[in-house]
Formats: structure tokens, sequence, C-alpha cells
């Protein structure tokens, strides 16, 4: 093998390059079964609840015969991250309707997250690299593919779109848990919004005023409002908005 032939280990392992056992009998343990178990328990447990230890507990193993097939805890996280994101789904790339597809590619990825919540978690240590991860990638490039955007903007795309995903699943999954925890919460939030109407000075804060004495803000949803219809409409209203930037974006170029 060549230098340029050459795959880092982890990477093999991403893509299951990995050879086959020496000893030509098949392996007790392998990489699938790792990251199956793994997500697993991150299913169950969250995120912080998925150790080697543990991990290597659930299959009846150790935790040291668990190196043998992933390097370190954070190659763990990156295999877990491919293949809980799964490939996505079909998906018409060839209508030329770039916006109706990012919207579709966007949504897509909502519903993983909110399946998985913990995958919001993950620290972000690199770009896609895993083959689901490409999957998902090439779907919007393709998407792209009939605009006018060059490279860079296509992968600016890219970044801002699967950004506002991640951040718009983990805001509300945070916000649903804190009233959970406490109901009064509506209350008091209803509360405050009042006292800053109260002390938001007209004259010193215009914009603001409007905008606190606007129906946006004296008119909150019905409380028989189901909490994904407003996650819903709230997650549509940021997207278009990004939506329309990036057409202004090609009406330029």
């Amino acid at each position: 093998m060549t230098s340029e032939d050459f795959v880092p280990a982890p990477l093999r392992r991403l893509w299951r390059m990995t050879e086959s056992s020496r000893l030509g009998r098949p392996a007790a343990l392998d990489i699938d079964l790792v990251v199956a178990a793994a997500v697993e328990i991150a299913d169950r447990d969250g995120l912080g609840g998925v150790t080697l230890p543990k991990v290597a507990k659930s299959l009846g193993f150790t935790g040291m015969s668990l190196y043998r097939h992933v390097g370190s805890k954070d190659e763990l996280l990156t295999l877990m991250t491919d293949y809980a994101l799964g490939m996505p789904p079909d998906t018409d790339t060839d209508s030329g309707d770039w916006r109706e597809g990012l919207r579709r590619w966007a949504f897509a990825q909502r519903a993983v997250l909110q399946r998985r919540l913990w995958l919001t978690r993950v620290p972000i240590s690199g770009p896609p690299s895993g083959p689901n991860q490409i999957a998902w990638m090439e779907v919007a490039l393709a998407i792209m593919s009939r605009t006018r955007l060059d490279w860079a903007h296509k992968v600016g795309v890219l970044s801002l779109i699967g950004g506002y995903v991640v951040q718009a699943v983990r805001q509300h999954s945070e916000l649903a848990e804190s009233r959970a925890e406490d109901r009064r919460e509506a209350d008091a939030e209803r509360d405050r919004t009042r006292a800053l109407v109260r002390l938001v000075d007209p004259e010193r804060f215009p914009e603001t005023a409007q905008l606190f004495s606007s129906a946006l803000f004296q008119a909150p949803p019905p409380s028989d409002t189901p909490c994904e219809t407003v996650a819903d409409a709230d997650f549509s209203l940021g997207l278009e908005l990004i939506l329309d930037g990036i057409a202004v974006r090609m009406e330029r170029s």
C-alpha cells in the first residue's frame, strides 16, 4: 500500500474496511455490534450514559476488548453519529426546485434528530466523514446542483441549514424539559413578560416596546395548542428566513 492509498484506521472502521480475522474464524465482537449497543444505550439513557465499559458490559465483554474495534470514546461517538443518522430518505433531486428540496432535506434531518435527541449533543469534531453523513450531503448538493451557487456557497448552505436544524431541535427539547419539570414556569414567564412591558420605556426602546405590545406577546397560543404544532411553526418560520436569504444570494450570483 502506497502513502497515497493509506486510509487512517478510524476511517477504515467508519467505512467498514476492517480486515477479516487472521484466525479464519468469525470474530465474536465487531464494530457493528459495538456501535449498535452504544446507540441503544444512548437512545435509552442519553449521550451521557454511553461509556466504553458500559457498552462492553452490555455485550458481555471487558472494556479493553472494545479497543480492538473502537480506538477511543471520540471515535465511538463518530461511529454512533453516522449509524444513528442512517441513510437519507429518497428525495427528488431532479425537479429543479432547490427551495422545496432543501426544505424537505431539513425536515427529514429534523425528524431523525427528534427521534434521537442525543445526536444534538454530539460535539462537532470535523466535516462529515461517514458514509451516511456523506449520503445526506450528496442529496443536498444534488438539490443545489442546478443553482448558480459555487462550491463555497453550497458548503455554507449545508452548514447553515444543518446547524439550524440541530439548534432548533435542541432548543425545543430543552424548553419542553423545562416545562415538564415545573409547570409553573409558564405562569412565571407570562409574569416576566408583563413586567417587561411595564419596564421598557417606549421613548428609550421604541422598537422593543412595540414588539412587547404586539399580538405576538400579548396573545400567546391557547393552552390547548399542541407543543409540536407551535414547534413546527417556529421551525418553518426560521427555515423560510434562511431560504429567503439563500434566494437573494442566488440572484446576486
